[in-house]
């Protein structure tokens, strides 16, 4: 879970409820049913974090590589450690660079490194993005987003799962946390469902889902990191998942509306029928959010302003909204949103702070360069370099959160993408979505952990027995239409670009 989500978690007082036992879970056979690891466990893991100090210390690392390989250990040691992130790849990154180049190149990175990779014009969307999602989240638009979602999708088959699914992408829209997206969807939609019949995995697999656009659709952190690690503009970038995002959410409702036909039972009781008053008069309650949200993505297309200015007027946008929502309640919830921003923004810069000594020992040690050289030996076209990248990132993101994945993935692949001439913002958006499976797929599966608690709340659950099996089996049915979407990126890169392309976007 990233340092972004964590905040937004902590500064509300339900979600850090949850929060409190939504934790990686350890490998079988590793901790007890308390959760704490076993003396065996920590034994061998004291002696693995030793014995790699030690290496690095003795002298007996005699090659550049060697001393890469062993801080990149010591770097997952120490994250296995449950170490903060960030403190464990500035570790890695400081012991690695001291045992290369000297005590002299780790002075100098401690004083350069932070304010390079902090003071960076294009990562200066990020507070604003946090908190204009943050306001409006708590300006209370997630209900009203479902209550109009649900009056124009009733009658289709499955309704209230496509209305999840719908609801999800419209908050992508307002936030870019996926993880705050699910949370909020799931207290409303997982009760509605099974209170009309609907099977638990549908119901559950929904809200899962529907969280998936959260990191596509503008504003989205993922993006903005990684143009920050690429050195692309902003602008483009995020103009480059919106067409992927919504094309993820349109499949995964065609998923949905297709198994509601096939199997009906699965999705309960046919709903009753809203009339086009009450439909309208739900667009009467949300009509602030899509203005906004065009505005923001139309002037960044039309090149009328930057995404930096698009942040700030999105961030004015949002405290119009409050205001018109939350009436007196205005101040305090700006208050509330203000120290979220402050906090999570601290998360995710410490952690580009940190992936920065990672990345300078890289360079240092010549990884990135012997990589690509290794690649050009394979002769590996573009095209399977890409698969490659992806399957590996899939793979790795079973075990690592989104951001964490990106920072160590992303800089030693740019050499040999450079080389291989490929469209690093098309990229971008397929490292997101691979990025995003990894939050569905055990052993650590981030969404799955946070449903399931949420899915214990008698509230949410009326009653009903769900297991973390039932969640996990209704994630892994959102891996396949995921993967189908990267396909479809892959036949038609255009679907990336063409904003991009035919727009004036500035960074």
């Amino acid at each position: 879970m990233t340092s972004a989500v964590k905040a937004v978690e902590k500064n509300s007082p339900e979600i850090r409820q949850e929060n409190r036992t939504v934790t990686s879970p350890a490998l079988p056979g590793m901790t007890r049913k308390s959760g704490k690891p076993t003396a065996i466990a920590l034994t061998v893991m004291a002696a693995i974090l030793i014995g790699e100090i030690g290496l690095i210390f003795s002298g007996a690392l005699t090659t550049k590589l060697q001393v890469a390989l062993v801080c990149l250990v010591l770097l997952l040691t120490l994250m296995a450690w449950r170490v903060p992130i960030a403190v464990a790849m500035g570790i890695a990154g400081l012991m690695g660079i001291w045992r290369i180049s000297g005590t002299s190149v780790v002075e100098r990175s401690l004083v350069d490194l932070p304010a390079a990779n902090a003071a960076s014009w294009s990562l200066s969307v990020i507070p604003m993005f946090i908190f204009m999602g943050l306001l409006l989240w708590k300006s209370g638009a997630t209900t009203r987003i479902f209550d109009a979602a649900r009056a124009w999708l009733n009658w289709l088959p499955g309704g209230l799962a496509v209305t999840t699914n719908m609801a999800g992408a419209g908050l992508a829209a307002a936030s870019g946390s996926t993880i705050g997206i699910a949370y909020a969807i799931s207290r409303i939609g997982i009760p509605e469902m099974l209170k009309s019949g609907y099977d638990r995995r549908l119901a559950l697999g929904s809200v899962i889902m529907a969280g998936l656009p959260g990191q596509l659709i503008p504003p989205s952190l993922l993006l903005v990191v990684y143009a920050g690690i690429a050195n692309l503009p902003v602008g483009p970038q995020l103009l480059a998942g919106v067409v992927p995002g919504i094309l993820l959410a349109l499949v995964v409702n065609i998923a949905i509306i297709t198994l509601a036909m096939i199997f009906p039972s699965i999705a309960g009781e046919k709903l009753p029928a809203v009339g086009w008053k009450a439909r309208w008069a739900s667009l009467g309650q949300v009509w602030p959010l899509p203005v906004l949200v065009t505005v923001i993505l139309g002037g960044m297309y039309g090149g009328f302003f930057t995404a930096t200015e698009a942040a700030a007027i999105g961030c004015i946008g949002a405290m119009l909204i409050t205001l018109l929502y939350k009436g007196r309640e205005f101040f305090s919830t700006i208050g509330s949103a203000l120290a979220g921003t402050v906090y999570a923004t601290g998360g995710v810069f410490f952690l580009l702070i940190g992936a920065a000594f990672v990345t300078r020992m890289l360079a240092l040690s010549g990884v990135p360069f012997l990589f690509t050289g290794w690649i050009d030996s394979m002769g590996l076209s573009a095209t399977q370099f890409v698969l490659a990248a992806l399957v590996l990132m899939i793979i790795l993101g079973m075990f690592m959160d989104p951001i964490s994945l990106m920072l160590l993935s992303v800089p030693v692949m740019l050499p040999t993408l450079n080389a291989l001439d490929v469209d690093l913002v098309w990229f971008g958006v397929l490292t997101v979505l691979a990025a995003e499976i990894g939050m569905l797929t055990p052993p650590v599966g981030v969404l799955v952990f946070l449903v399931h608690k949420i899915s214990q709340n008698p509230d949410v659950n009326l009653g009903q027995r769900i297991t973390l099996g039932n969640v996990f089996s209704a994630a892994l049915l959102g891996v396949p239409l995921a993967l189908l979407v990267i396909g479809l990126l892959m036949l038609f890169p255009e679907l990336a670009t063409w904003l991009v392309t035919s727009g004036n976007a500035a960074a």
